[in-house]
């Protein structure tokens, strides 16, 4: 019997070639066996028929069925012991954000490092191996819903509570709410200031579930606040951090994070973008846009990472609405999903409405369209409006 079963799934044959030609030796001494799909439905089918599968390599882009599919359609077979790594281009943040959300493990980009790939499946495997171990004991999975519980007050402990959270600043409003889900995850917000006139707004999300998320949450929140208070440039904060997670972090966790400045004295915004949904303007006539999706990579996936800034001009009245993709990844009974086109929907009229109500609005929408059906990832919403000074 081999030890460790691994399917990949792809529809490019000379990835067959390289990976029979690059694990040779361990495959010879059945350490590993390898099966091969050149598509998810194919791959479904074999993880159906045969409930020995460790791990599953996959590609994202696939004719008959996507990767991204094939990950829902596994979360579907509840095997706790299943992992997944995709395959995907470099820099295509949202189809990796997308496959984390769903389930996977961890990410390899093309064009593909064997080496990389080899450290990657390693690593899946002893994961595996001992999560297999943790199985064996009653006590240890009542351990792990207590970290669950724990995770909670971690998160809902080191976030801010207090609104409005500066009374006496009348150049802006800004208020924040996050519903956690019943297997918290490891959103993160935060508002505070650098200098006198200068706002640092945050706005996260760590990859994964679970007590490991949380304490993610709670260092990156505090990198970063420390960093930003050194007075630096956005993009040079998001940099500065994201190196410090890529030694420090686990390898398989990472963090989305939007990371902003307001200078309160005329409205300048200055931001960075780590691999998060870009937030939306909302002009005081009513308009509303994304903010250009400018910064880099989500923090604590590659070292030395380059990462760009943007700086935009509010007006009296302009608001930017934060949020995480709990938001528009919410499902109904039916599958179906909150999406971004029902959240502009939601962002209608905003300008009428303080930030708490309107905060709190699209949270109630988001609930309502829900309707009942299991919440699934933290919901993290944030509203700042800037004001006449």
């Amino acid at each position: 019997m081999p030890n460790s079963k691994i399917l990949v799934v792809d529809d490019e044959p000379d990835l067959q070639i390289l990976i029979k030609q690059k694990f040779r030796t361990k495959i010879k001494t059945n350490e590993y066996e390898f099966h091969f799909a050149e598509n998810g439905s194919e791959a479904l089918e074999k993880i159906k028929n045969d409930g020995t599968v460790d791990l599953i390599l996959t590609d994202i882009n696939m004719p008959v069925m996507d990767g991204l599919t094939l990950l829902s359609k596994i979360n579907e077979l509840n095997n706790k012991l299943l992992r997944s790594v995709i395959v995907s281009a470099y820099g295509d943040m949202e189809n990796i954000r997308t496959a984390m959300n769903r389930g996977a493990y961890d990410f390899i980009t093309k064009p593909i490092d064997l080496r990389d790939l080899e450290i990657t499946i390693e690593k899946s495997l002893k994961e595996i191996e001992l999560y297999k171990k943790a199985l064996l004991s009653h006590d240890k999975l009542v351990a792990l819903q207590q970290e669950l519980d724990i995770a909670t007050a971690i998160q809902t402990s080191i976030l801010p509570k207090t609104f409005p959270p500066f009374p006496d600043r009348k150049e802006f409003e800004i208020y924040s709410k996050m519903i956690t889900a019943k297997e918290v995850g490891g959103d993160l917000f935060d508002f505070f200031f650098i200098d006198k006139y200068r706002l640092a707004v945050i706005i996260g999300d760590v990859t994964g579930k679970g007590i490991a998320a949380a304490l993610l949450m709670a260092v990156c929140k505090s990198l970063l606040k420390a960093t930003a208070q050194k007075g630096r440039p956005t993009d040079e904060v998001l940099s500065e951090v994201n190196n410090i997670l890529v030694d420090e972090s686990p390898s398989n966790m990472f963090v989305t994070v939007f990371f902003g400045i307001l200078d309160t004295r005329n409205g300048s915004f200055e931001y960075s973008n780590g691999g998060h949904n870009p937030p939306y303007l909302i002009t005081s006539d009513g308009n509303i846009n994304q903010l250009e999706n400018i910064g880099g990579l989500m923090l604590g996936a590659m070292n030395d990472s380059p990462y760009s800034s943007n700086i935009i001009m509010l007006k009296p009245d302009d608001s930017i609405f934060f949020y995480t993709d709990g938001v528009t990844e919410a499902f109904n009974k039916d599958g179906e999903e909150f999406n971004e086109t029902r959240l502009v929907d939601s962002l209608l009229n905003a300008n009428n409405k303080n930030s708490d109500r309107f905060v709190e609005n699209i949270i109630s929408n988001v609930q309502n369209f829900m309707s009942g059906a299991e919440q699934s990832d933290d919901i993290t919403c944030m509203m700042l409006k800037y004001l006449k000074h």
